[in-house]
């Protein structure tokens, strides 16, 4: 769970940084100097761990059931929740509003971000020069956030509303939101390198002779 609000708070940062990058790209050295950069990624670390300190201290003192199995590989807090015998409201509340204020907040603000990109780059247009290759830096990290929010979303929406539901859908929901992001981001972050563009075009080729 901290990986996951630590990433989250990347993707925030990085498409600050984009903005940053197309609407002062002069100053952009200045603004984001080493030592800057290097407070904001302290800043994030500890925020994605100090933050998810006080429900653990709940969940090592609750009861479970002997034979309670999780339904995951790996401890999912929501999952852990629902086979403890003890009062879980603290947990619950403290859970919802953590994701809603890490994750809801980061998300909302790299909308916030991309909407003044576009302004930035529709200023750019009106002043003759090129939108397109501003808007092209920003392609990779687009992906990165959807193939990040759309699990994140849909386990949270599977294990809030659909607790009823196949316990094969919350084993698939959870190995895709663990799984996904790290298998699709090195082919995201490597797509505009020349070589793996144009092996992935050969194959693409290959593929539809086939």
């Amino acid at each position: 769970h901290s990986f996951s609000l630590m990433e989250s708070s990347v993707l925030f940062a990085m498409a600050m940084d984009r903005f940053l990058a197309i609407k002062s790209p002069l100053r952009y050295s200045e603004l984001l100097s080493t030592t800057r950069v290097t407070q904001i990624g302290l800043a994030l670390l500890l925020r994605s761990t100090l933050i998810l300190m006080p429900p653990f201290f709940f969940l090592a003192k609750f009861h479970y059931h002997p034979a309670a199995r999780l339904s995951h590989p790996y401890c999912l807090h929501q999952d852990l929740i629902r086979l403890a015998s003890s009062d879980t409201t603290f947990n619950n509340i403290y859970a919802l509003s953590l994701i809603l204020l890490t994750m809801g907040s980061d998300l909302l603000f790299i909308l916030i971000s991309y909407s003044l990109i576009l302004k930035a780059v529709l200023g750019m247009a009106s002043s003759g020069r090129s939108p397109l290759k501003a808007l092209s830096t920003c392609i990779t990290h687009i992906c990165a956030v959807l193939v990040f929010y759309i699990p994140v979303l849909g386990l949270s929406i599977v294990h809030r509303f659909a607790q009823h539901a196949s316990p094969l859908l919350h084993v698939l929901m959870g190995n895709i939101y663990i799984l996904f992001p790290p298998l699709m981001n090195p082919l995201i972050y490597s797509i505009k390198t020349k070589e793996i563009s144009s092996h992935l075009l050969r194959m693409l080729r290959n593929l539809w002779k086939i």
